[in-house]
């Protein structure tokens, strides 16, 4: 593995001396994401940095709950490894292909519907090596809870879209499996689910995803229940609905977290996250989730509206999909970000990569 690695270090090297800019990319799952490279000149010339030759899990010991792995590994491998023992992402990352990889998942930074229980992927870094401008290797964090001192610089990564450097190397936590799951659904309007889910905060409930979606002239909201036995059998007691089959429920959890479902079948895909307790939007066809905190949006609808409609619910909106033949916002696909988070930001990068020679503008436009 070292020789890959001086092979990755040699490239950017390269790229550094011939003011070069350097696009890293591995499965490639998730290259619709994010801002689309805008080349400065008619005739410049980028580098790809392919980090698909950094496989293999590094280390991992299921009763430490921790694994570390290179970046380029098949996010599959690792999930069927955890599996084997009974374990699990519980950030629950989508794939959107057989493609994905350990390192693409950490730096889009995205979640699945798990992320209601098992909070963001950031949480779950510990450690990370990353390829910095310069040609170095640079070692963040560990492989323990408490190994942090000064700046987070591994959880940092996570949703950084390559803009600091390319990450080799990353430790995750990682969780049990539950014991059992269970799937409950409920007719009702979108103001009638949000209500719902926002009530259940109040309890101590083994609720691990949730989801509304439109259909026809009313509304479907499922509930996923994960936990112990005798936990489920209260939940399900106290929430009534229907329940879902085994296979069908399973089935329709992964379909959403892997964007499979047909309302995903849109040309233009809005991601607004709000706060607890903010009540319908309407800016159009809507899908629900984490308990109301995410809301996708299937419409052509403005930026500038949709943004003064996420700011007001203490939250972002982002075209996470852009429809064939539009121009991206101004500013970029993702909320613009306030003078005083831009001012860290530059600063941060002007830190890893004073030179703006890895993946520019894909985070934040002009930087």
């Amino acid at each position: 593995m070292k020789y890959e690695i001086a092979q990755l270090s040699e490239q950017v090297l390269e790229a550094r001396a011939n003011y070069r800019p350097v696009l890293i990319q591995a499965g490639n799952t998730k290259s619709f994401y994010g801002n689309a490279y805008q080349r400065s000149s008619e005739g410049e010339e980028v580098m790809s940095l392919d980090m698909r030759c950094l496989k293999g899990i590094v280390n991992y010991e299921p009763t430490e709950l921790v694994m570390t792995a290179m970046a380029g590994t098949p996010l599959q491998e690792i999930i069927d490894t955890l599996d084997a023992s009974g374990q699990m992402l519980a950030f629950d990352p989508p794939s959107f292909g057989a493609h994905a990889t350990l390192g693409g998942c950490v730096a889009s930074g995205l979640s699945g519907p798990g992320r209601l229980a098992g909070g963001p992927l950031k949480d779950y870094i510990l450690g990370s090596h990353l390829l910095d401008v310069q040609g170095r290797v640079l070692k963040f964090g560990g492989e323990v809870m408490k190994n942090v001192a000064g700046y987070d610089v591994s959880r940092m990564l996570a949703g950084s879209m390559g803009m600091f450097g390319a990450i080799l190397q990353v430790s995750v936590k990682v969780a049990p499996k539950p014991i059992l799951t269970c799937t409950l659904e409920w007719e009702c309007s979108e103001s009638k689910s949000l209500s719902t889910c926002h009530g259940m905060r109040a309890h101590p409930l083994p609720v691990s995803a949730s989801a509304w979606e439109s259909l026809g002239a009313s509304g479907r909201l499922r509930i996923r229940l994960a936990g112990a036995p005798a936990a489920i059998d209260t939940a399900r007691k106290k929430l009534g609905g229907q329940l879902v089959a085994e296979a069908e429920a399973s089935l329709y959890w992964q379909d959403l977290r892997e964007q499979r479902l047909a309302f995903f079948a849109t040309p233009q895909l809005w991601r607004v996250a709000v706060a607890p307790g903010t009540p319908v939007l309407n800016l159009g066809p809507t899908l629900i989730e984490w308990g109301g905190g995410q809301r996708w949006i299937a419409a052509d609808v403005e930026p500038a509206l949709i943004r003064q409609v996420a700011e007001q619910a203490q939250g972002h909106a982002t075209l996470f999909r852009m429809g064939a033949g539009k121009n991206p916002p101004e500013q970029g696909v993702f909320h613009p970000l306030t003078p005083a988070i831009t001012t860290i930001v530059r600063r941060l990068k002007q830190e890893f990569d004073p030179m703006g020679v890895f993946n520019p503008g894909r985070l934040v436009a002009g930087i």
